[in-house]
């Protein structure tokens, strides 16, 4: 059976969020967005569900939320072939839902290589990017959970926005937050990308830093990073040779433990 919205938001912006499909439940709000080709919507149409059956992040983990409790997002767009990269459109996405938080909470968020967004060393968002006709961005950000609702999902290095900053965040505001966000953030992108990447630089908190980096085939290295663009990392290792890596080859980066 076709699933069919509750209701229908529409917001003022330039490329994404225009139109926004609010479901009572859907199994994947990603795989709701894909099926919107099939439909007669706009470029940058979004989704948005109460609840998720079968929510999913990177690696087929699974996403699960109290009903009405997390933001839980999908846009689907066409980003020029020289943006339909993950790791770009990741840290954009990255950068856009930071914004959004500390306008809504104060909160500052922190982005954890790749696609996760911390606050206090606890994980409020994850982002999934999947490519097919189209562009598919995925946002899972925790709302109202409470601090006990984690503890007894066995999730003690989650939170969400109403546990860290005691405030009750209510869903449509988060949602125009968010995509107003991710419409202005893109509309960067696309006129010149230097912003969004210094922003994303910037919430990772990695640049000249000692760093583990895990890479895709496996292997690790350790040393200091000294470059972080959108086309490079670069790492100064300890014997003074330097290794260049596309941040595609790159899993993980995370600060060395002293």
């Amino acid at each position: 059976m076709t699933p069919v919205p509750r209701e229908e938001w529409h917001f003022d912006t330039r490329h994404l969020g225009r139109s926004v499909l609010v479901f009572d439940e859907l199994d994947s709000t990603n795989d709701q967005a894909s099926r919107l080709r099939e439909q007669p919507v706009s470029e940058g149409a979004a989704v948005i569900a109460l609840h998720q059956t079968a929510g999913r992040g990177r690696f087929g983990r699974v996403w699960r939320s109290r009903r009405g409790a997390a933001l839980l997002l999908s846009v689907a767009f066409h980003p020029p072939t020289e943006l339909r990269r993950p790791s770009v459109l990741t840290a954009w996405a990255a950068v856009a839902v930071a914004e959004a938080v500390e306008r809504l909470t104060a909160l500052d968020p922190v982005i954890k290589w790749p696609n996760d967004l911390l606050v206090n060393g606890r994980k409020i968002c994850g982002i999934l990017i999947e490519q097919g006709v189209a562009t598919i961005v995925g946002i899972g950000l925790n709302l109202n959970q409470t601090r006990e609702e984690f503890d007894d999902a066995g999730l003690p290095l989650a939170a969400s926005l109403a546990s860290l900053s005691g405030m009750t965040v209510e869903l449509k505001i988060a949602a125009e937050s968010v995509l107003r966000s991710l419409d202005d953030e893109y509309h960067a992108l696309l006129a010149d990308r230097s912003s969004v990447e210094e922003k994303w630089r910037s919430r990772s908190g990695l640049l000249d830093r000692e760093v583990d980096v895990e890479c895709s085939d496996g292997s690790r290295l350790a040393g200091r990073l000294v470059r972080q663009t959108f086309d490079e990392l670069e790492l100064e290792i300890a014997s003074g040779g330097r290794v260049h890596l596309p941040p595609e080859a790159v899993e993980h980066v995370s600060l060395r433990r002293s």
